[in-house]
């Protein structure tokens, strides 16, 4: 199946591009969520027609990304006290949810969807390295510090 992008995503291409993608992916995520819509002559007509629009809005996004981005960044690190046993191994963990909290308590706007941890929830007292993806050409980086109470 053939749609055109109406975002720049990631590793599909940016906006104008057509694409081939499969169909249960243009079907229910793509073109229900409005990244996307069915190669047609009609529709590829329209998006000549919006194309200024489109590429105005992505910037703006990408702009208000990098805002995002300074805020975090600015921030720089995060501290969070966590109950902890004698080895340093928590009881329970920090994920996403607690990172979140903590962020957007020190000023910065972010979802827990945007946070990256590859490895999975953090269980151990200790200093990490948390990468926030913002945007998809937009990345910041922020340091944890999680300490036993």
């Amino acid at each position: 199946m053939e749609v055109i992008l109406l975002e720049n995503l990631g590793k599909l291409g940016s906006i104008g591009d057509k694409a081939k993608v499969k169909a249960g992916y243009g079907r229910n995520y793509l073109v229900p969520q409005g990244k996307a819509v069915f190669a047609t002559e009609k529709n590829l007509a329209d998006f000549e027609l919006r194309r200024a629009d489109l590429e105005a809005a992505a910037a703006a996004k990408l702009a208000e990304a990098n805002a995002r981005a300074a805020k975090v960044t600015e921030i720089g690190s995060l501290t969070i006290t966590a109950i902890a046993g004698d080895e340093g191994k928590l009881f329970g963990s920090v994920g996403t949810r607690e990172l979140e909290d903590a962020l957007n308590a020190a000023g910065a706007e972010v979802s827990k969807s945007e946070i990256n941890l590859p490895e999975g929830a953090l269980r151990n007292v200790g200093e990490y390295s948390v990468e926030v993806q913002l945007h998809t050409e937009v990345t910041a980086s922020i340091t944890v510090v999680i300490e036993a109470e």
